[in-house]
């Protein structure tokens, strides 16, 4: 009897036991997630610059080759290679005995050819009166008169081959016709000019005061100009009075605006593509041709456009999207269409977002869509981390 109840009261304990251990066990339920804080910007129309951007090389407004009109020995080069030359400057000097020699000779000619004509100016003078009392022939008047008319044509011809000889004489000289940059000689001194040869080419004279930009813009760009034209997305400057703003290939921007004065009406087979030329003032010399540089187009104007800052934008798989906080404090996915980028750090929305959405900037990788959010101030969210880690640093130094 005793040995019963003592069993029973074991089995009794080994259930209690249990009891307390299975009790012991159950885990706890997990704690609740934290709603997200983000930042966020509200969306506000306004209007703003469309200012697209180029690669461009710069060009000489007006280069012109040095060639050698006569031909001749090469006694002097007056110019200083590379360097800044002005208009109607020496820049070659031929051999100039030659032309000098013709041209004597051509002064004698004409002045032979004068005397004759002055024999028969006279000749004819005698003749005339003579014929028409009829004390001389027809053919004697005939015969004078042609003699005169030659000898007028000779000192024409005589005059002319003069004059020849001047130009000749002056080509010797050869100077620049415009204000620029001079470029290396292609021949030495002494070396003999051919002027009917490759030979002739002396070097160039490159204006760059004002000088040329040149740009191309590609068809699909200017499709799409010209639809966002179309639809008032782009309002153009009046009069298409577009400005030209270049920046240097380190980045400084050049002082100095343009405007456009040519655009190519075809484009390009090879690069599907069309040139614009912008005309800038260059008075300190800083361009030369032949520079890289960034051109912007300033002028057009893009009205109630929609600017967030480009950290908002991400990339899904079907395009592009942000996400937008609702009234009741939910964030939502919404797919838009991006424009060009404004800034450095703002890019446009085309198409998705209206006025007063709010848009999420900071936080958007915690955001789930459909669950709350928690919108606090810029820079908030950071503060608060700090402050919760603060105090275990501090505990960790002691």
């Amino acid at each position: 009897m005793f040995g019963q109840a003592s069993a029973f009261a074991r089995s009794v304990a080994w259930l209690a036991a249990a009891s307390l251990a299975a009790g012991c066990s159950k885990e706890a339920p997990p704690p609740q997630r934290p709603v997200p804080e983000v930042t966020v910007v509200t969306v506000r129309p306004q209007n703003i610059p469309y200012t697209p951007s180029f690669v461009a090389q710069t060009e000489s407004s007006r280069q012109v080759n040095i060639v050698a009109r006569v031909s001749g020995y090469l006694d002097k080069i007056a110019y200083q290679e590379g360097d800044v030359v002005k208009d109607g400057q020496v820049l070659f000097q031929l051999d100039p005995k030659p032309f000098k020699a013709q041209l004597e000779a051509a002064r004698g000619e004409l002045q032979s050819q004068q005397a004759r004509f002055t024999t028969a100016q006279a000749n004819l003078g005698r003749v005339k009166p003579l014929a028409q009392q009829n004390a001389l022939s027809q053919s004697d008047l005939d015969r004078a008169q042609g003699e005169f008319d030659a000898s007028k044509a000779a000192v024409y011809s005589a005059q002319a081959k003069v004059t020849e000889a001047e130009l000749n004489l002056g080509y010797t000289t050869i100077r620049s016709p415009v204000n620029g940059l001079a470029s290396r000689s292609q021949q030495r001194q002494g070396a003999y000019i051919n002027a009917q040869s490759p030979d002739a080419n002396l070097t160039y004279v490159a204006a760059i005061d004002p000088i040329w930009v040149n740009f191309s813009v590609s068809q699909n760009l200017a499709a799409k100009w010209r639809e966002e034209l179309a639809k008032k997305l782009l309002i153009e400057p009046k009069n298409q009075d577009y400005e030209i703003q270049i920046v240097l290939s380190d980045g400084t921007p050049y002082p100095f605006t343009g405007k456009i004065n040519f655009a190519d009406p075809s484009f390009s087979q090879d690069t599907g593509s069309f040139l614009v030329r912008a005309v800038l003032p260059n008075p300190k010399k800083d361009l030369r041709p032949g520079m890289f540089v960034t051109a912007h187009v300033k002028g057009a104007l893009r009205p109630n456009a929609i600017v967030v800052p480009q950290l908002a934008v991400q990339q899904g798989s079907n395009g592009h999207l942000v996400y937008v906080v609702n009234q009741a404090g939910t964030a939502e996915v919404r797919p838009v269409v991006v424009g060009d980028y404004y800034g450095e750090k703002d890019i446009v929305i085309l198409t998705g977002l209206s006025d007063g959405d709010q848009v999420v900037v900071e936080g958007v990788l915690k955001v789930i869509p459909g669950q709350p959010v928690k919108i606090v101030e810029p820079g908030a969210a950071g503060a608060a981390k700090a402050g919760a880690i603060a105090p275990k640093a501090d505990a960790a130094k002691k």
